[in-house]
């Protein structure tokens, strides 16, 4: 092989490698024949059903909907809209890391989850990702009346108890998410709160890996990466939000400083912390043995109840 073809314009450990002749890979990227993707279908520990969907087959865009153990007729769950993390670059609901974590949240919550597999950078610069998921929560939200395309939202997702929730680069799209649907007055959906795992936000100084993904961004005045640079931050859809930081992750600041911008922005809903002791970014999908992923969902799935009327066995934390 010709030594050339190896070569790399830019590398972003542990996200991308970009080679010379245009070629992109991804270090942890879903592969067909590899064991690390989860197929659809029941899971048995739980009873928690899935199922892949084609959001817009012209583009790629699809999801994975969750659904815990149904015990009768006319049940109906609070929904919650999930965006993966991965620096925008990495990842799918289709990977096992994403799928285990999320069929413990709608087992434990007690609540439907549908995962927005969004196009991904570099092929796809940003926003499309961005676009793409507000795009999927329009599509999500022409169910609201029953009569969607997609069966399983018509019969078990409550659209008068919704929330947004995201980790990482996926907790920005869920941020992003919740804006436009508060802006535009998004109808359908009643969209309760926010669950922000981890979020990804721009910092202090440019992120290298940012300006190579996102060539059209405005740096500081970006409302995607800077909320507090959004004219429509005090018009975010939802009352209540949940951001969740780790001790050791270098973003805790910014989901601290973004509960704090969410406060002084005019808008008018409340903020809540939870903090893991002793754990680094993304723990809960890094490491899912950790002791600290217990406490993690308990405190997702207390916010989830005491905002949704939700009814939940506890007694499984």
């Amino acid at each position: 092989m010709d030594s050339g073809n190896n070569e790399t314009t830019h590398e972003f450990p542990p996200y991308i490698k970009v080679y010379k002749d245009g070629r992109i890979e991804r270090f942890l990227a879903p592969d067909p024949g590899g064991d690390h993707l989860a197929p659809a279908g029941l899971d048995s520990k739980t009873g928690v059903q899935t199922k892949d969907v084609a959001v817009f087959p012209e583009s790629g865009v699809s999801a994975r909907v969750f659904i815990p153990k149904i015990d009768g007729p006319d049940q109906k769950f609070p929904l919650v809209v999930h965006y993966h993390g991965g620096g925008f670059c990495l990842g799918s609901p289709f990977m096992k890391t994403f799928h285990n974590f999320l069929v413990s949240l709608a087992s434990e919550a007690n609540v439907v989850v549908i995962s927005v597999d969004y196009r991904l950078a570099p092929d796809h610069a940003l926003p499309v990702a961005h676009e793409d998921s507000w795009a999927a929560m329009q599509w999500i939200s022409a169910h609201s009346n029953g009569q969607g395309p997609e069966p399983w939202l018509n019969q078990y997702a409550d659209f008068g108890r919704v929330f947004v929730a995201g980790e990482s680069a996926g907790a920005n799209i869920a941020h992003y998410v919740a804006v436009q649907a508060g802006a535009t007055g998004l109808a359908g959906p009643n969209v309760i709160g926010s669950i922000i795992l981890h979020p990804y936000f721009g910092g202090k100084e440019p992120d290298e890996m940012i300006n190579y993904i996102y060539p059209t961004s405005a740096g500081f005045n970006n409302p995607i990466l800077y909320p507090e640079a959004d004219p429509n931050l005090s018009k975010m859809a939802g009352k209540k939000v949940l951001v969740c930081v780790a001790e050791k992750d270098r973003l805790k600041d910014r989901g601290l400083g973004y509960g704090e911008t969410l406060r002084k922005s005019g808008w008018n809903g409340s903020v809540g912390f939870f903090e893991s002791e002793g754990e680094g970014h993304g723990f809960f999908l890094l490491n899912p043995s950790s002791d600290k992923v217990g406490p993690l969902i308990k405190a997702m799935v207390d916010f989830i109840n005491q905002n949704s009327g939700n009814v939940v066995g506890l007694s499984i934390l």
